[in-house]
């Protein structure tokens, strides 16, 4: 592949107002300011995708949207943690993105919920990341 060529079709409009509005939402004004913290490169930063970009981008911002409506003492994976995938609460801004974003969340929060934690802890450790069980005090 020459060297500034995108590998794939560009992100359609709607694709991109979506990631920006998970953004801002996120505290980012603009893919810019975004960039180092999500590992945007110039052109994303420049607000140019691919689709298949936009698609790992978006679902990046959802699930950090998830564990972060999560209560102290619920596991993030507790499909009862996230409003919007139980068809109730949420942000309006969350329900206008379309079916298809609550739907694609839904399903996330139903498969991780019914997962056993050293699964879930196994596939994060093959990916790169360091998983420490919960400390939990019993009572004296």
């Amino acid at each position: 592949m020459a060297f500034g060529q995108t590998s794939g079709p560009p992100a359609g409009v709607r694709q991109i107002e979506q990631l920006s509005e998970l953004l801002e939402r996120a505290g980012f004004s603009s893919f810019r300011e975004a960039r180092h913290r999500f590992g945007l490169n110039q052109r994303q930063a420049a607000g140019k995708f691919t689709v298949t970009e936009a698609s790992e981008l978006i679902e990046r911002l959802e699930a950090a949207e998830i564990v972060s409506r999560a209560e102290p003492g619920q596991p993030a994976n507790d499909p009862a943690a996230d409003p919007v995938a139980n068809g109730g609460g949420g942000d309006t801004a969350s329900t206008t993105t379309g079916g298809a974003a609550a739907g694609r969340a839904r399903r996330r929060a139903e498969l991780l919920g019914g997962l056993e934690d050293s699964v879930i802890a196994a596939e994060l450790e093959r990916r790169g990341w360091c998983c420490i069980a919960p400390i939990v005090d019993e009572p004296h």
